[in-house]
């Protein structure tokens, strides 16, 4: 019921931004249209109705949406974790945005990669939208609702801008923000340079303590809305992230697990790994979610996964487009009785030919030019209503989950200064695995800590599979993406460098920036 309820009201919100008039701003450092009207206090918001509608449109970009304007957490092509786990083994593909990744082909004129940056029409991308969370931030600032409700509401919003942020800059580096005086000033052209690191950092961190400090507790938030628990979990992949450049951060990581993991916050792990994609698991009561994207037929957020996957000759309820495999490298990497490979689907009988009757059995021995790549990734239960209504699932996007606390844990005791491979480390890996309905590890098993994160990372790509998209910068922290993909590529993959672990931005921004904006290493402006 709660879902349903966020929908209608989210709905309600697009409603209401969509009778306001849009000004453009192209100052080389918000080419985003933003509406300024609808933040003008002589205009809107007069109501704190209005200013709750004004968060909600925060989410906007965040939800699971393929259309104009799109959400960055689609389970499309034009999804974070789409290209993301395409990087690696998770996901391969032969055509679009998949098959770049696959290969590491894309360049700065990639526009299926760039667009999540920027494009010059609608949708626009994803970076303006930030730009538009801290104008709502500044509305609710000068509003004249209480201090306790202007901090709730900023909380939300400052969580929203982070979420957003983090994604970006984890894809892209360090990006353009505008402050809020040149935002207040959208006729004056003003160029600006992309933040440096820490400054990025900084502005992602800022954010998300605050949001982790005032947003509601895990059981106390709305399913579907953000909680101090997600601000948490982005916290540590912000951390993790970081730890490539100061191993210190790992200290910051295992002091947010460890209150994650104390009881009384909330989180414990489902017994039933794969109900966690099914109906029967998506509640409000589920203890491991720490975030989804709540989606229905007619909501604002809709999960097209199963069309996305499945093949279109299969003998099944969903007919799909079949835009991508897994690989058979990810398949053989799971031990045989693995529970998390319940829905990664090896074989599959073709609908019967409709002049001799004779179904044909798909599978590795035989895959013809549907599993030739690898398995079927379908990761959620099937949704026989996906027919009926527009090819859309009722089933929610999961994004972030209280298993990735504890083997963040495990990482960070390894790799923190001073750390090693403890007994702890193991037993809180074994703790996923048991779930998984798996042996233990030992600790002889791992006499390195090399040894220790090739099994992590395992469990990570395992665990998380077409989730959060994060797969892709675990094997980044540990400099293991370009011998990844070489591996798949069967060590033909031309375009592929380890100066393209970031993805490139578009050339628009860099013409924009009027020589403020730098491109990024390994691509020509």
């Amino acid at each position: 019921m709660k879902r349903i309820k966020i929908m209608k009201r989210i709905s309600k919100t697009t409603a209401i931004f969509g009778i306001f008039g849009i000004i453009i701003c192209f100052s080389g450092c918000n080419l985003d249209p933003v509406s300024y009207t609808e933040i003008n206090p002589s205009i809107f918001p007069k109501t704190e109705a209005d200013l709750q509608a004004m968060v909600l449109s925060c989410y906007n970009p965040l939800r699971g949406s393929w259309g104009n304007p799109g959400g960055i957490n689609s389970t499309s092509e034009r999804g974070q974790m789409f290209v993301n786990d395409a990087c690696t083994e998770i996901i391969m593909g032969k055509f679009g945005p998949q098959k770049l990744c696959t290969e590491m082909s894309y360049t700065e004129n990639s526009e299926e990669i760039t667009r999540f940056y920027y494009i010059r029409e609608e949708p626009y991308g994803f970076y303006g939208k930030i730009s538009r969370c801290t104008l709502v931030k500044d509305a609710i600032e000068n509003s004249t609702l209480s201090e306790d409700k202007k901090t709730k509401y900023i909380a939300e919003v400052s969580c929203a801008r982070a979420f957003l942020s983090y994604i970006l800059f984890d894809m892209f580096g360090p990006l353009v923000v505008a402050p809020l005086e040149v935002l207040k000033n959208p006729l004056d052209e003003t160029p600006l340079p992309r933040l440096s690191n820490e400054e990025m950092v900084k502005f992602i961190e800022d954010d998300l303590l605050f949001a982790a400090d005032h947003l509601p507790k895990p059981r106390e938030a709305e399913y579907g809305r953000f909680s101090s628990g997600l601000a948490k979990m982005l916290l540590i992949r912000l951390y993790l992230h970081e730890t490539v450049n100061d191993k210190s951060y790992y200290d910051k990581v295992e002091t947010l697990a460890r209150e994650m993991m104390v009881p009384s916050f909330g989180y414990s792990l489902v017994t039933d790994y794969p109900s966690l994609f099914e109906f029967k698991g998506q509640t409000a009561a589920n203890p491991e979610y720490i975030f989804v994207v709540p989606c229905n037929y007619e909501g604002t957020s809709q999960n097209q996964w199963h069309m996305m996957v499945m093949p279109p000759d299969i003998d099944g309820p969903v007919k799909g487009w079949q835009t991508h495999q897994s690989s058979w490298w990810f398949y053989d990497s799971f031990e045989p009785n693995d529970t998390r490979k319940t829905y990664l689907i090896p074989s599959y009988m073709t609908v019967p030919d409709s002049k001799t009757g004779i179904a044909k059995l798909v599978n590795r021995a035989d895959p013809g030019q549907t599993l030739d790549l690898g398995p079927i990734p379908q990761k959620y239960e099937m949704d026989p209503g996906v027919v009926s209504n527009n090819n859309y699932s009722d089933l929610d996007i999961v994004i972030y989950r209280y298993a990735d606390v504890i083997l963040s844990l495990a990482e960070a005791v390894v790799m923190k200064p001073g750390g090693s491979v403890t007994q702890e480390a193991v037993d809180l890996m074994n703790t996923i695995r048991k779930r998984a309905k798996l042996d233990d590890k030992k600790l002889v098993d791992f006499p390195t800590k090399e040894v220790f994160i090739d099994q992590l990372l395992t469990e990570r790509s395992h665990e998380f599979w077409c989730e959060s998209g994060q797969y892709r910068a675990d094997l980044i922290r540990f400099d293991k993406l370009y011998d990844r993909v070489m591996l798949l590529n069967n060590n033909i993959a031309p375009y592929a460098s380890k100066d393209k672990y970031l993805f490139p931005l578009p050339l628009s921004v860099i013409v924009d920036g009027k020589g403020k904006v730098i491109q990024n290493k390994g691509y020509n402006n």
